[in-house]
C-alpha cells in the first residue's frame, strides 16, 4: 500500500499541476493506471488574501490548518502545499499540524545540489521574493541567491495576480520573465527558481534564459517518492 497524499490547495492553477504531475508520472513507478490515493482541499484563495497582504502569517496559517485537519480526517498520511507564498505561515503551521509536511523550498534546495547548482535566481510572488522562505532554506544548504530588481518584482507580481493564477497565460508574461532572468543570468546566477506554482505553466525549460528548477514539480514528485517508498521496499 502506498501513503495517501493529501494536498493543501491555495492557487487552483499550482494545485491542479502538482496533482497532474503526481497523477501522470506515477504509473512509470506503480503500473498503469495507478497512482497513490491523493485528496485536496482548497480554501478559496481571496480568503487567503485577506491576510497574506497584510503579512499576517497565524492567519493564513489558520486557513491551512483548516485543510490539514480535514485532509487528516478521510486518511492522508502527510502533507503538501504547492504554494510558495504561504510556505511563510509554516513556523505557525507546523506546530499545530495533525500530519507531517514536505517543503517546497527544501525539495528546490535538494534538486539544486543534486543538479550542481551554486547561485540561484528566485522569482515568485513578491512575498516570495522579498521574503525568507527561499533564503533561509538556500543559505542553510550553502546556496547564493539573487532576487529581481524592485521593477521587476513589481511586474512579476502583477503578472501572477492578474493573471497566471488566473489561467492567463500571454506572450508578453513570457517575456516580463525571460527579461528579468536573463538580468539575473548576467548577475552569475546558474539556475532559476520558479518559486510561483503557476511560473511553471508560462515559463518552460525551451524558453528560460536558464536551466529551471520547477517547485511545483519538485514537491509533487517528492511527494510521489514519499508516498511509495513504503511500497517499493516491501516489494523488493
Amino acid at each position: 500500500m502506498s501513503l495517501h497524499i493529501g494536498i493543501v490547495v491555495c492557487s487552483a492553477e499550482g494545485g491542479a499541476l502538482c496533482y497532474r504531475t503526481i497523477c501522470e508520472e506515477a504509473p512509470a513507478l506503480m503500473g498503469r493506471h495507478m497512482h497513490p490515493e491523493i485528496s485536496t482541499h482548497t480554501i478559496p484563495l481571496g480568503e487567503y488574501m485577506q491576510f497574506i497582504p497584510k503579512d499576517d502569517w497565524k492567519g493564513v496559517a489558520g486557513l491551512m490548518l483548516q485543510s490539514a485537519k480535514k485532509l487528516a480526517s478521510i486518511g492522508a498520511d502527510f502533507l503538501i502545499c504547492p504554494d510558495n507564498t504561504i510556505h511563510h505561515a509554516m513556523p505557525y503551521v507546523l506546530p499545530e499540524s495533525p500530519l507531517p509536511w514536505l517543503h517546497i523550498a527544501q525539495e528546490v534546495a535538494e534538486e539544486a545540489h543534486r543538479r550542481g547548482f551554486k547561485k540561484l535566481a528566485i522569482t515568485g510572488t513578491k512575498y516570495t521574493m522579498e521574503g525568507t522562505v527561499y533564503p533561509e532554506v538556500l543559505k542553510k544548504a550553502g546556496l547564493e541567491f539573487r532576487v529581481p530588481s524592485p521593477l521587476d518584482r513589481e511586474k512579476i507580481d502583477k503578472n501572477i495576480f492578474d493573471e497566471l493564477v488566473n489561467g492567463q497565460f500571454r506572450s508578453e508574461s513570457l517575456g516580463v520573465f525571460r527579461a528579468a532572468i536573463d538580468r539575473l543570468k548576467s548577475e552569475g546566477c546558474d539556475a532559476v527558481v520558479l518559486g510561483c506554482t503557476e511560473i511553471p505553466l508560462l515559463v518552460t525549460p525551451e524558453t528560460s534564459p536558464l536551466p529551471v528548477l520547477d517547485s511545483t514539480r519538485l514537491l509533487a514528485r517528492a511527494a510521489l517518492r514519499k508516498a511509495i517508498g513504503k511500497a517499493l521496499s516491501t516489494n523488493q
